[in-house]
């Protein structure tokens, strides 16, 4: 009987999948090995960070899935690796981080046209330089594609890379708005790569008829790693979904729901479960917020703060749900820190944020009472609730758990575990986070 309970749910699975239609496969590019294996070194770096204390890795390890594990991260003044990361007493965070760090599954794919929570760094044809970005005129040349402009912005933010004012030259450079002009803080950066001797070697391998090497020139390499390490699509899901093994029974109920009676492919469609597009779904938020410095309040109202249209309040771009099992806590906040605690908050959103669960939130050792002020605000709490764009829909405990199944097998294990993994040294010759 389970044998054949089992053939009775993939065959019904496989007719759910066709009739979804997923498209077309992701597309990865070929690369270059060479290209890899130094941006693997740069992203492990701390050397590009103001104070030489931070790298990519720190916010963004194969830990935590490629993200840190926790709510909202900290970078410049505070020391450690994920839930064990501290603010350093002698050297305070000015600001916090209001965001969540984001996984970096496949993001190199073809598909990934906008980048961040609000997609305020996005692929664009009538830009001069083919992407839109909040950098404006300080924009530089040489990126080959938003990927490797997402880099310029970690090591521009003197709370996540750069450092206090003053601290180092390259967070005096920033403060005073010397980005791309000669001398300025990419400049400050790319000098202090290529000092050093393997650096320099390797970019010379790379780029042997180059004379100059630019931060486009770090950031593109940097990108192809991230393109190759986190490549995750050959997940039991995409094995299944090529005629390979049969999902458990478990998962491909969960799948069924997933693209049925839930309507999570509603947003979560295609091959790699995003629209790429941006929805209100009413996330309870806590922390600064996203705001200018001369500002004081503490709300973040997403995708607004870049289109300036008030029907884009609240709204987050639709995360790709690849090796999702991997990256608690979830949300542009990392407001759930369960699959299930989230899943339930789409089935209705709204009553979700109003009796929200504080103790989801993963803010170890440097929660603060100011905090809370978005939810402790019946004005600011409302405004979110308004804005919400998914109607309730009721699931049992098993459906639950079925969806929990089916996201599971969205993990691609052989990504999760590494494919060139962490290197126990750099050139620079400063402390890796392991």
């Amino acid at each position: 009987m389970c044998i054949i309970r089992s053939f009775i749910i993939f065959f019904s699975l496989s007719l759910t999948a066709n009739a979804q239609d997923f498209g077309a496969r992701p597309v990865f590019e070929a690369l270059d090995e060479k290209s890899v294996k130094l941006g693997q070194l740069l992203f492990y770096d701390p050397i590009l960070s103001g104070n030489r204390n931070i790298s990519c890795a720190t916010c963004h390890h194969p830990k935590f899935g490629t993200s840190d594990g926790v709510s909202l991260s900290f970078g410049e003044g505070a020391s450690g690796l994920g839930r064990n990361r501290s603010i350093s007493e002698k050297n305070r965070p000015e600001q916090r981080i209001p965001r969540n760090a984001s996984g970096l599954w496949n993001l190199g794919t073809s598909e990934f046209t906008a980048l961040f929570h609000d997609g305020r760094l996005e692929f664009d044809p009538a830009q001069p330089h083919g992407i839109r970005t909040p950098l404006g005129q300080d924009m530089t040349y040489g990126f080959e594609g938003i990927l490797s402009a997402q880099s310029m912005f970690p090591v521009l933010s003197g709370d996540e890379m750069a450092g206090h004012y003053s601290e180092n030259e390259i967070s005096t450079a920033v403060r005073l708005s010397q980005l791309s002009t000669k001398g300025g803080a990419w400049d400050r950066i790319t000098k202090r790569v290529t000092d050093i001797a393997e650096y320099q070697q390797m970019f010379t391998e790379l780029y042997p008829d180059k004379n100059t090497i630019t931060f486009a020139d770090i950031a593109n390499v940097i990108a192809d790693f991230i393109r190759f390490e986190w490549r995750a699509d050959n997940s039991p899901f995409d094995q299944a979904m090529q005629g390979g093994t049969p999902l458990s029974t478990q998962a491909a109920q969960g799948m069924k729901l997933f693209y049925g009676k839930a309507g999570c492919s509603e947003c979560h469609s295609g091959w790699l479960q995003t629209d790429h597009q941006f929805h209100a779904i009413a996330m309870p938020q806590f922390g600064p917020g996203k705001a200018a410095r001369f500002e004081s309040h503490a709300r973040d109202i997403g995708r607004m703060r870049v289109t300036g249209d008030p029907k884009d309040a609240y709204k987050f771009r639709t995360p790709s749900l690849r090796n999702v099992a991997l990256t608690a806590p979830y949300g542009h906040n990392g407001a759930y820190n369960s699959l299930e605690a989230v899943i339930r908050h789409h089935l209705n959103p709204v009553a979700s944020l109003r009796n929200y669960a504080r103790d989801q939130a993963v803010l170890p050792a440097f929660a603060q009472a100011q905090d809370w002020r978005i939810l402790d605000d019946a004005a600011e709490l409302e405004a979110i609730a308004a804005a919400n764009s998914l109607a309730p829909i009721t699931l049992h405990q098993s459906e639950i758990d079925d969806l929990i199944a089916f996201l599971h097998s969205l993990t691609d294990h052989k990504a999760a575990s590494g494919r060139l993994g962490v290197p126990e040294t750099v050139p620079s010759g400063l402390p890796v986070d392991q």
